[in-house]
């Protein structure tokens, strides 16, 4: 019971502060990029917070003594499996992050809006290899900003337990921006999967690895090693525990 009147409050909740929270996001437009983002994150913030109270969703970071201190640009691959790894990443990174969103997505009154204001990498889907093209262009003016990249290699949310092909579009912006990789792994899937319904409570892990150099590799080898890091580290977190203890949160 707990877990459906949970999932149904906190769905409520998201989508009020979400509507509220972006109509007061674009009073800011005319901060500079990386003070708006700071601003941005207030959002994500309050929904870890309503989940946690309103769902019992707790989570835990691990391996922040491998995050770098911020000077030198990477680029993050982590796993997608939950709406979860999309507000918590950012919270546990040391500089803004610019996720790759299809350009449909901006189209979306007032939710599209906003979402360009936090300077995402825009692609058009339809574009094929012409795509990757954009990412490359717009990855290299996003890190000059002092953004790091984020993609999820599968490309879609994935069930828990479960994997899909790695694409190695990842692997080689790291490639031509000169840039490290910083794998994450995470089993928010269990506890947070999709669907509005389905979330109970427990702890979730949040794994952070370390930087793997991009320097004199190719970008199928660069993705695999990604890839055995990420997929490894998952199948280690395993089912989230109610009993495990929050840290790092």
């Amino acid at each position: 019971m707990r877990s459906f009147l949970g999932s149904l409050l906190f769905a409520v909740f998201q989508a009020t502060i979400t509507f509220f929270f972006v109509l007061l996001f674009l009073c800011f437009f005319w901060l500079p990029p990386v003070q708006r983002y700071r601003f941005m994150l207030i959002w994500p913030r309050l929904n870890l917070w309503a989940v946690r109270v309103l769902c019992g969703i707790r989570h835990r970071t691990i391996g922040l003594e491998h995050l770098p201190d911020g000077t030198t640009p990477h680029v993050v691959l982590a796993k997608h499996s939950s709406a979860w790894d999309v507000m918590a990443i950012p919270l546990a990174m040391p500089r803004p992050l610019s996720f790759v969103a299809k350009k449909e997505l901006m189209w979306i009154p007032l939710f599209g809006w906003g979402l360009k204001l936090a300077l995402p990498i825009i692609i058009d889907r339809k574009a094929g290899s012409e795509a990757m093209q954009q990412i490359y262009k717009q990855g290299e003016a996003r890190h000059k900003k002092g953004f790091w990249i984020i993609l999820f290699p599968e490309g879609t949310r994935v069930p828990p337990g479960q994997k899909r092909r790695y694409k190695t579009g990842g692997a080689r912006l790291a490639i031509t921006l000169g840039a490290p990789v910083l794998p994450i792994a995470h089993n928010a899937g269990y506890l947070w999967p999709r669907g509005i319904f389905g979330k109970r409570a427990g702890t979730i892990t949040l794994s952070i690895g370390k930087p793997i150099p991009s320097a004199g590799k190719d970008s199928t080898a660069l993705m695999q090693e990604v890839e055995n890091w990420v997929e490894t580290e998952t199948a280690r977190l395993g089912v989230p525990s109610e009993a495990e203890t929050e840290e790092g949160a």
